[in-house]
Formats: C-alpha cells, sequence, structure tokens
C-alpha cells in the first residue's frame, strides 16, 4: 500500500457524463410529455445512473487490485477535509490511461480535467506518490491574490478550499510574491524554473503536457506552487472510493520505521471500532468540475478543528 500527500464526495464526471445503464431506444412515434412526466423520467435517469456508478466501483473492487485500481492510504493533511489523514482509498488507473484503438471503444479513458483530484508521482522524487486537486490545464493562466485563485482572469470561488489559518502573504499570493522556503533541492529548482521561465505579467502560463495541483487545505499543502508542475506522464489515476477510514497519526500511517508500524498494530487492536470513521467507510470521492462552482463569492470556510 502507498501512501499519498494529503486528497470530494463528488461524483468522478466521466461517470456522470456516460449514458446510464438501461437506456431504451426512442420511439418514432412522437409522444406529448407532461410536467409529471418529465419529472418521472429524470429521477430514473438518476437511479440508473446510481446503479451504473456503483457497478463500475464492484467491478474495479472485485477484478481490479493492480491494473485497473490500486488502495493507497492519506498520511497528511493537505487535502483536508475533502480527505482526511487516515482516509483509505481505492484509486481508478484506467480514468486516464491512454485509450487504444479498441479500448476507446471499450472503457470510459478521459483525460486529466479542472476539478479533478488527482494521484500522481511527486516529481522531485517519483517513488513518493502524491494527491491534489486539478486547477490549471496547458495554457491556463494561474494567479492567487489574498487567497483566491484566477484562472484565465476569472476568480474561482471554490467552495471544497479550507483556510484554517489567518492570512499570510507567503502562502495566499502567486506568482509574486513567492513563497515559503522549500527545503528540497530539486523541488527548489523546479520552482525556480518555473518561476523563471513560465510567469508573465504577473500569472503562471501552464505549459503543454502539465498541469499545476493545489491541495484543498491551501494553507497547509505543499503543492505545486512549491515544487512545480505535474508532467501528464507522472499522473497514475484518480480516487472513487473511501473503503475505509481511521483516525491515526502521520507517523504511525507513514509506517517508516518498525516501531511506528508496531506502535499502528497495537492501536489497531484496541481501538478500530472506536477510532474507525464509519461515516466515511464506502464514501465515493468525486470531482468538483466547473459547471458547478458557484457564481458568488464565498465565506472563508475554515474547516473542522479535528477531522
Amino acid at each position: 500500500m502507498f501512501n499519498l500527500d494529503g486528497f470530494s464526495d463528488r461524483i468522478p464526471e466521466w461517470r456522470r457524463s456516460r449514458l446510464p445503464l438501461g437506456d431504451t431506444i426512442v420511439n418514432r412515434m412522437r409522444i406529448l410529455k407532461t410536467p409529471l412526466d418529465t419529472a418521472v423520467s429524470e429521477n430514473s435517469r438518476q437511479n440508473r445512473n446510481a446503479v451504473a456508478e456503483w457497478a463500475i466501483t464492484i467491478l474495479l473492487l472485485l477484478f481490479g487490485t493492480t491494473t485497473l485500481c490500486q488502495a493507497f492510504v492519506i498520511p497528511t493533511g493537505s487535502m483536508e477535509d475533502t480527505l482526511r489523514v487516515g482516509d483509505h482509498l481505492l484509486v481508478d488507473k484506467l480514468a486516464y490511461a491512454p485509450a487504444g484503438s479498441i479500448g476507446k471503444y471499450l472503457l470510459p479513458y478521459e483525460e486529466p480535467k479542472h476539478g479533478d483530484i488527482i494521484v500522481f508521482r511527486y516529481p522531485p522524487d517519483i517513488n513518493q506518490t502524491l494527491v491534489k486537486r486539478l486547477i490549471g490545464m496547458p495554457g491556463d493562466r494561474i494567479r492567487i491574490a489574498n487567497g483566491v485563485v484566477y484562472r484565465n482572469g476569472k476568480a474561482l470561488n471554490e467552495p471544497y478550499v479550507y483556510h484554517k489559518y489567518a492570512y499570510n502573504p507567503a502562502l495566499d499570493n502567486f506568482p509574486w510574491p513567492c513563497c515559503r522556503p522549500v527545503k528540497e533541492d530539486l523541488a527548489r529548482r523546479n520552482q525556480e524554473e518555473m518561476l523563471n521561465q513560465n510567469v508573465s505579467t504577473g500569472e503562471l502560463i501552464v505549459p503543454e503536457h502539465h498541469y499545476f495541483g493545489m491541495g484543498d487545505n491551501r494553507d497547509n499543502s505543499s503543492d505545486s506552487r512549491y515544487w512545480g508542475f505535474i508532467p501528464r506522464e507522472n499522473i497514475i489515476g484518480k480516487p472513487f472510493l473511501i473503503y475505509w477510514s481511521y483516525r491515526a497519526s502521520t507517523e504511525d500511517l507513514s509506517g517508516e520505521t518498525a516501531s511506528s508500524v508496531l506502535r499502528h498494530t497495537i492501536d489497531l487492536a484496541e481501538h478500530f471500532f472506536t477510532r474507525t470513521r464509519w461515516d466515511r467507510t464506502f464514501k465515493l470521492v468525486r470531482g468538483f468540475p466547473d459547471s458547478e462552482l458557484p457564481q458568488e463569492p464565498l465565506p472563508v470556510n475554515p474547516g473542522l478543528s479535528n477531522p
């Protein structure tokens, strides 16, 4: 099992956009529908969509553990409160896989898009796996002012973002002034290269075949602001299900030492039922498409004090 740095509960766009299971052939006769007919039809469509989504989820659970999907755990809080420390996820590895000549007609391949939650290999160290929300796509112009993200000149009203600390110019503005110090040498070089080569008139321009990702916990997230763009080939997939959520420390979940593994094992034996977040178990993880973003500015959301 791999660890993710940080990680919504909205259904992935490709699952909503597919035709619902059980669609019938349209009768050639013209039928006049009443408002009641329309409401019943809409409810039926939504029910079929829900069946299709869970059918895909069950198939991935039954048949895919490596090729189709993979299990990960969230050890840090960069995606709180959307994804919490201790959330155990299943990641759909087929979502962004290259479509073959035949497979593209059979499987729901797609390209990453705004609002998706993506799992990817950390650019400065591909042995690490991270999760962030996709904010910028190739060609997008990004800047942040007073904590508000502007994409292509338009402010994003993001209901999934949490600000748990007071305003800080080093965290809430980008690309200038930027940013808090970066400790890792390669991450710092990536950041410097990004700021030197991809900034124009106060905006960051996302290059071709690259993406810009940020954590929902904006004040406590190591993301593209600090280590650069996410190459397309680094993207593994997107999470679709929290299959279990357990309240534990970052150190214990990381399992980097023998003592932490032993401590976590004992903790599970003693507190499995009381520290399992049952309300999050078997919860679908969903992206947030642009079409659902509010039109009006939102108040600052401090999130939960102890998620």
